[in-house]
């Protein structure tokens, strides 16, 4: 059903269909039609307000310490579990890497103190294959058990890879035999099989031999690159149209970089259904969180004890920023913005021909783009809003 969703709402995305605007600039007479956004999170064309908003939220909570990116990935095997169980089984991912980093960070071993943690699910590969895992940013440090003082962690990361991985594992795999016990589990597709309880604790058995594959990235140069990177995560869709090179009724080709074979960038053709298959793989139940935050990162440390992080690095304390939704367009496409004020006319209220329902139209000066020769708010825009 989520899928269908998705696919109906990036079909109306940016069409007549959900309505728009017409800009036309008083000096220069140009016209742009505007259509409205369907504001899907699976859609490769919105999300760049809600990105440029979750930036400034977030450019507000670092800390003057090295930052690291790690990410936790689960073995092919459970792929058909995921399927069928994607909101028990990615929330079990959370958990599971959530509480790997927290405990071991708590190890007086490695740092002994509380870390906050930022993660971002992702669940495909450049091919659009399916593939599980979490990206994880670390500050390099944390508040002590005391609550009294701030402890740096050494420019490396302070845990060792493979006590990530099979600590990991560990944690992974308790909760997944906790929600086999519990019944929470649905088996359906290729892994039904698995509903007996000899051939999942098979499975289980099975997942313990090999080294679950976790590694860590370099620190990153600046905290403000910190953000900047993990942006590229947090409202990214399974593909953007720009990686799209030719389709026709038939087939759909597009572009991935293939990290087996040095990251060359190649082309790669899919029957039609097979794109729309692989795509909704990747289409997450409604509601459910793909940026989740722990530690003193939390929604319920964030006024305490990440502020008192901030005091205890002498970290200069800035105010959440909120933009308005014009305010976030001009800074995504570069504008130049000039304090000038918004002038109103009278509204106008007609039935729409195509829609037949009653709209609203009103105009205002905001400002032409900088190939316009006209001068700066001359622009003048008339809009449609449904009643």
């Amino acid at each position: 059903m989520e899928g269908i969703k998705a696919t109906q709402a990036i079909q109306t995305c940016r069409t007549a269909i959900l309505g728009g605007h017409i800009d036309q600039c008083n000096s220069c007479e140009d016209l742009k039609v505007s259509y409205n956004s369907c504001r899907n999170r699976n859609c490769p064309k919105c999300g760049n307000l809600k990105k440029e908003q979750w930036i400034l939220d977030r450019t507000s909570e670092l800390l003057p310490v090295p930052y690291f990116h790690t990410v936790f990935t689960v073995p092919h095997t459970l792929n058909p579990l995921f399927l069928a169980n994607p909101k028990l089984m990615n929330s079990i991912l959370f958990k599971a890497a959530s509480e790997t980093l927290s405990k071991l960070a708590l190890d007086p071993k490695f740092l002994g103190a509380q870390i906050g943690v930022t993660m971002v699910l992702h669940t495909w590969g450049q091919n659009l294959s399916f593939h599980p895992h979490v990206h994880c940013i670390v500050p390099g440090g944390g508040l002590s058990p005391s609550g009294c003082s701030f402890m740096r962690s050494r420019k490396k990361f302070f845990i060792p890879v493979k006590i990530l991985s099979r600590v990991f594992r560990g944690i992974f795999l308790y909760f997944l035999k906790k929600a086999f016990v519990e019944q929470k589990l649905r088996f359906t597709g290729s892994c039904l099989p698995y509903a007996e309880e000899s051939s999942f604790l098979a499975l289980v058995d099975a997942l313990y031999e090999p080294d679950w594959v976790v590694y860590c990235k370099k620190p990153f140069k600046t905290s403000f690159h910190v953000v900047k990177y993990l942006s590229r995560y947090t409202h990214k869709t399974a593909i953007y149209n720009n990686r799209l090179i030719a389709m026709d009724e038939r087939t759909v080709t597009f572009h991935y970089r293939d990290y087996k074979d040095d990251g060359k960038v190649k082309p790669l053709t899919l029957d039609a259904m097979e794109f729309m298959r692989r795509f909704m793989m990747h289409v997450l139940p409604s509601g459910f969180q793909k940026i989740r935050y722990y530690g003193f990162l939390s929604n319920a440390n964030r006024k305490t004890k990440l502020l008192k992080c901030l005091r205890l690095t002498r970290t200069p304390i800035k105010p959440n920023v909120k933009l308005t939704a014009k305010e976030l367009i001009f800074k995504i496409n570069r504008y130049r913005y000039f304090d000038v004020p918004l002038l109103w006319r009278d509204l106008v209220s007609d039935i729409d021909a195509d829609s037949g329902r009653w709209v609203s139209t009103m105009k205002w000066h905001t400002f032409c783009d900088d190939a316009c020769s006209g001068e700066e708010g001359s622009m003048s825009s008339s809009v449609k809003i449904k009643r």
